[in-house]
């Protein structure tokens, strides 16, 4: 699969000689994924592909309609482009016998040289690594030029914040100020793309093109940053305090039950405490992760808290999310949970951050 990146290269290499019949993007991230959308029907419009469809895959979908797209003419005799969202990324048997069967007719139209009259895009959401290795998914991949898309990291979400300024031929001021301005913004605007995009064109309306002060950010920007509990745990996992308090108070704020909270976090602590087990009989962290399916940023994250946390530090966390889980649960931690969970506050959102201090 190429990157949004490489993409965006292969793109304009077909502005040139033409679109491929098959194309397939994947990702969850909704910003990334509508833009390149948009190129992709820009360029396949620019060729003439001026009638288009759109199919979504759910309960009764007939999968006759995609093999159809491409044999059947339009009634104007246009080129089509047709797109098929598939939201759960499971097509089924039937369907992945379906695309593996429009993989063939694809390849077989290549084979006679057929004209592309048709254009076809396929929708996915991020995939797991299993399902990349579908045989389906295989098919696709061969067969048509696929493409995933990232998400944002945090650590990059600063610089991606400064290359969508440039684009409106703006800038944050040179020095420490600026890289002040860019980091309130990305923790104005982190896990909430869409809305932070938003942001930047309001900043290009409100000011002209040039130098952005702190002060116009700072005055201009709304909170518009939306985090999920897997956010946290990896605020967590880093020891990054000031970022996991602020997903506290998101998250507390937008309703979030704390009782999901306190079993994923209490998930991580037993995650930390039995990899730290294994590792004391022998066992080879990089093994194991593989073994407890552990990829992406926690994949670089567990090693770092494994190798800042002491065992003591563990099993004072352990204490903690085991008083934690009770507090999510309405009852009231007792002297038989540990020492530590006796000083926890009464206040189970505040038991959390008492979990921060310690991977801090």
């Amino acid at each position: 699969m190429l990157k949004a990146d490489a993409f965006a290269a292969q793109l304009a290499q077909a502005q040139k000689n033409g679109p491929e019949p098959l194309y397939i993007i994947t990702g969850d991230e909704p910003l990334l994924v509508i833009e390149l959308q948009d190129q992709l029907r820009a360029m396949v419009m620019a060729h003439g592909h001026t009638e288009r469809e759109i199919m979504m895959h759910e309960k009764g979908f007939d999968w006759s309609a995609l093999m159809n797209a491409g044999q059947t003419m339009s009634l104007f005799g246009d080129k089509r482009y047709v797109e098929l969202k598939i939201p759960t990324g499971k097509p089924g048997r039937d369907g992945a016998d379906a695309i593996k069967q429009f993989c063939n007719q694809i390849v077989e139209q290549k084979k006679n040289q057929d004209p592309v009259d048709t254009v076809t895009c396929i929708l996915l959401p991020r995939l797991d690594g299993a399902t990349q290795k579908s045989a389906w998914f295989t098919a696709l991949d061969q067969t048509g030029v696929a493409v995933k898309v990232d998400s944002i990291d945090r650590s990059l979400l600063p610089q991606w914040i400064a290359a969508r300024l440039k684009k409106n031929q703006q800038q944050v001021e040179a020095g420490e100020a600026g890289q002040r301005a860019l980091q309130f913004m990305a923790n104005q605007v982190e896990g909430n793309l869409i809305a932070a995009h938003q942001e930047i064109q309001k900043l290009a309306l409100l000011y002209p093109a040039g130098t952005l002060t702190e002060d116009n950010i700072r005055e201009s920007v709304l909170n518009v940053a939306r985090y999920d509990v897997f956010q946290l745990t990896e605020a967590l996992l880093a020891g990054d305090l000031a970022r996991y308090n602020r997903m506290i108070d998101g998250l507390k704020g937008e309703g979030e039950p704390i009782v999901l909270i306190a079993w994923t976090v209490t998930e991580e602590v037993r995650l930390l405490n039995r990899l730290r087990h294994e590792m004391n009989q022998g066992q080879n962290l990089g093994m194991l992760m593989k073994m407890n399916r552990i990829w992406g940023n926690r994949e670089k994250l567990i090693p770092q808290a494994l190798q800042r946390l002491n065992q003591d530090r563990l099993e004072k966390a352990t204490q903690v999310t085991a008083a934690l889980d009770k507090q999510s649960k309405g009852l009231h931690p007792r002297k038989s949970d540990g020492p530590v969970a006796e000083k926890l506050p009464h206040d189970v959102w505040e038991s959390l951050r008492m979990l921060g201090r310690l991977f801090a």
